[in-house]
């Protein structure tokens, strides 16, 4: 999902200007990039919903499909420099690292409480686990 480096820059000449896409696909990613983007909105405000990843997921389909509107999310005062940490270094900042944890670890506790079944509690555990460690293991922004 990276893009390029200064979405913000206007490519210098036309061979380095993102390839033209079927108007299907265009309206497909833009449909995706603005469903991200609701959901990363809605994440800002509830707690266990993330919200960075579905923005990522946002400007990545709108740099397929409408790069103004990719350019209005990294230009954004809170969360552009997130975004362009990501694209340009693959970091995450040390606080939204924690909540990530955080998150992870109240979710599998919520799990644990209310599965009927002890298998699933396991195999949530296993993949979260391995969702913290990439989360940990990216550099810091």
């Amino acid at each position: 999902m990276s893009a390029p480096s200064d979405p913000a820059a206007a490519p210098e000449d036309e061979s380095q200007a993102p390839p033209a896409i079927a108007p299907v696909s265009a309206l497909f990613y833009r449909a995706l990039g603005f469903a991200a983007l609701g959901l990363g909105i809605v994440g800002a405000f509830l707690p266990l919903l993330p919200t960075t990843i579905f923005l990522i997921i946002a400007a990545w389909a709108f740099g397929k499909s409408a790069p103004k509107l990719r350019a209005r999310l990294y230009a954004h005062k809170r969360f552009g420099p997130t975004l362009r940490a990501w694209d340009r270094h693959g970091a995450i900042p040390p606080r939204a690292k924690l909540a990530a944890v955080i998150g992870m670890g109240l979710s599998l506790v919520v799990v644990m409480l209310t599965a009927a079944n002890p298998w699933v509690p396991m195999g949530v555990g296993v993949v979260l686990t391995f969702c913290a460690l990439y989360v940990l293991t990216r550099p810091s922004a």
